[in-house]
């Protein structure tokens, strides 16, 4: 089992900058694959970014390429979401994901189906 729980969403200005954390208790993560995904009212859970185990690869989300950065910490078990110039359109219930069929892969998992674990999620509101 593993436990996951994000925290650092809150309300920012359009422009801001906030970094979500991802706390994981019951195992390692060092081994998996992290998701982060995020959800707005009325609209499907979509894929925002993803690190392979070591945290030495990343793949994003062409809406939030160049703005987030997915990062971890293995010794802390624990994954960040670094978000800058935050905009409306990110305003949504952000969660953290953990893949733990992805073993040591180099693989890059984009689509929810690809994980297991989830957190209870954190929400972000930017205002314009």
């Amino acid at each position: 089992q593993v436990q996951l729980v994000e925290s650092g969403g809150g309300l920012v200005q359009a422009g801001g900058s906030l970094r979500l954390s991802c706390a994981a208790s019951g195992r390692t993560i060092s081994r998996y694959a992290m998701g982060w995904f995020r959800q707005a009212p009325g609209k499907e859970r979509e894929f925002v970014a993803t690190i392979i185990w070591s945290g030495l690869s990343q793949y994003y989300a062409d809406s939030v390429k160049g703005r987030f950065t997915i990062s971890r910490d293995n010794s802390k078990n624990t994954v960040y979401l670094q978000m800058n110039n935050l905009k409306p359109e990110d305003t949504a219930v952000y969660y953290c994901a953990a893949n733990t069929g992805s073993l040591y892969s180099s693989r890059y998992y984009y689509t929810g189906a690809d994980y297991d674990y989830w957190g209870q999620g954190t929400q972000v509101t930017v205002s314009a």
